[in-house]
């Protein structure tokens, strides 16, 4: 019983390589008897490829850029933060922009 199952393994084995070298075979006769054909396909996905490649590349740079803007951004940001809290009164009796001025008005 267990004999019989390797032989159809074997055998399936068998054919799908014969398969392969076969299709193998048969592009690389057509290939030798169409090569304007093959040269087609070439530079066509090739072109596709070249285009692909190229606007991958472009939108990468362009992402970078973004990126190194964001932080120039932030870091202005942050900037402004800390002079604008360096610059405010730190005296704690003093009044603030939105408090009543004191001991006026009474």
């Amino acid at each position: 019983m267990a004999d019989e199952g390797e032989g159809e393994t074997t055998a399936v084995a068998v054919g799908w390589k014969e398969r392969v070298e076969d299709r193998w075979r048969k592009m690389r006769e057509h290939a030798e008897a169409y090569p304007y054909v093959w040269a087609s396909y070439a530079l066509v996905y090739g072109g596709f490829a070249f285009y692909g490649t190229w606007r991958w590349r472009k939108l990468r740079r362009t992402e970078d850029r973004v990126r190194a803007l964001h932080r120039r951004l932030k870091q202005l940001h942050e900037e402004e933060e800390a002079a604008a809290k360096a610059a405010a009164p730190s005296k704690k009796g003093s009044n603030g922009p939105d408090a009543p001025p004191s001991g006026e008005g009474r």
